[in-house]
């Protein structure tokens, strides 16, 4: 297994860790009496679980099964590959820390890093898509 599909398989790990962690926190928010940023962060949980679990694990086993590029770069160039896995958990970091935040104490400076969030995730596919392509050509 590459050391990048390692990095992709054992983040996803960590994010599921933290996504069911969270769904339990947010289930139990009742009771516990927790500050509003939390009880408002269930859009960022499912998205810790949707891309930081699924989404991830997806783009990392795919980075090690996907049918060879070349002899020579047999998994494709590993520039697009790193920069999709730090575009995705740098974006995906963001929103989760500022979607619940801007939800109780909107500013425009928080409205601006959720976009910046969001780019940064688009971006972390369209790599994704970029690299896997000819990876998944017709022989």
């Amino acid at each position: 297994m590459p050391p990048l599909t390692r990095w992709f398989v054992k983040t996803a790990l960590v994010y599921l860790v933290v996504a069911l962690l969270g769904g339990a926190v947010l289930a139990s928010g009742p009771f516990l009496h927790l500050p509003a940023a939390i009880l408002v962060a269930a859009p960022a949980q499912i998205h810790l679980f949707v891309v930081g679990w699924l989404t991830q694990l997806i783009f990392g086993i795919a980075y090690w099964m996907f049918p060879s590029h070349s002899r020579e770069l047999p998994r494709g160039r590993n520039d697009i590959a790193i920069a999709v896995y730090v575009l995705l958990n740098a974006g995906l970091v963001l929103r989760a820390v500022v979607e619940p935040w801007q939800t109780v104490d909107p500013r425009p400076i928080l409205g601006a890093l959720l976009v910046a969030s969001a780019v940064a995730q688009w971006l972390a596919g369209v790599g994704f898509v970029i690299h896997a392509w000819p990876r998944v050509r017709g022989r």
